[in-house]
């Protein structure tokens, strides 16, 4: 049995990686900019505010000067929210077109070791990370992500060693499957954090029988979050709710108010906040989350 959410974590991702920056001219890009734009959403209702870098033009980056001046930019600014930082950079392997799939591979592969991923979760600290459960064909091309459960064990670890809890990311049904592994195993600290990410071709479609399907497989101990990408984002913030769930909303995922509208990170976070408290629950602060989630501040 389902029951509604009174009490709704909203989570905000500010850039993501994805190839939006050229459509969207206002996509938060330097640390500054992202810095900014997580402020702005934690003043809006966003308790936890997750965050990639990117190269000044927009590209992807995981350069550890980026995140730390984020994460100092944050810090030292009035605004409490939770920092989540992404561990995904670093898993993207593109299959090569020619006769040998290996060589060359393709120009957008970019591969690193397991706990290289997490140099800026060991410097930095932030009280949450993500963990991305399991591999994908992410897209309608070559595209792969990458992620073993060799690995997987391996970052759980460290994750649980430096006391900052995963946010264990689900993007079809197996990665629950191992997300759940993870925690009989003991890698996984009490109370488990659940992220089930909807509508990214070619996982889980974006619709309300993915959510509760997923939603099923969560343990009772655990908190998650669903999300859907574009057009279904706020479509999905009711549903999570409905379905027990927290929220998450953002420019990684979709970059309109409405048809035609570019929005700003706040303006998806205040419309969040509208329709969870039309529906009838309540918005968590930031301290409520961290004792909900029992988090480390290290900071």
């Amino acid at each position: 049995l389902f029951t509604m959410n009174n009490d709704v974590i909203i989570t905000c991702a500010i850039t993501g990686s994805g190839d939006t920056a050229k459509k969207h001219p206002d996509l938060p890009k330097t640390p500054k900019q992202i810095a900014d734009s997580a402020i702005e959403a934690a003043k809006a209702g966003a308790a936890i505010v997750h965050m990639h870098v990117r190269e000044s033009d927009g590209k992807p980056s995981r350069k550890l000067e980026y995140y730390k001046e984020v994460a100092d930019r944050i810090r030292s600014s009035d605004t409490d929210m939770i920092i989540n930082f992404t561990t995904g950079m670093g898993g993207d392997f593109e299959v090569g077109e020619g006769k040998n799939p290996l060589n060359p591979i393709g120009p957008n592969t970019d591969m690193i070791h397991a706990l290289d991923r997490l140099e800026h979760i060991e410097e930095l600290l932030p009280e949450i990370c993500t963990l991305d459960c399991g591999s994908l064909n992410f897209g309608d091309t070559n595209m792969l992500f990458v992620h073993t459960p060799v690995q997987l064990r391996s970052a759980a670890k460290k994750m649980q060693e430096l006391g900052v809890k995963p946010e264990m990311e689900a993007f079809e049904m197996g990665h629950l499957w191992f997300a759940n592994q993870l925690c009989k195993e003991g890698l996984i600290d009490d109370p488990p954090l659940f992220q089930i990410c909807l509508g990214i071709p070619w996982g889980a479609p974006a619709d309300t029988n993915s959510m509760k399907a997923m939603a099923e497989m969560i343990p009772k101990e655990g908190i998650w979050t669903g999300f859907g990408i574009a057009r279904m984002q706020m479509a999905m913030v009711a549903q999570s709710v409905i379905l027990g769930g927290n929220v998450r909303v953002g420019l990684e995922d979709n970059l309109y108010l409405k048809k035609g509208v570019l929005a700003s990170n706040a303006q998806l976070v205040e419309k969040a906040v509208c329709i969870v408290e039309d529906i009838g629950a309540k918005i968590m602060t930031p301290a409520e989350t961290r004792e909900k989630l029992k988090l480390v501040k290290h900071f």
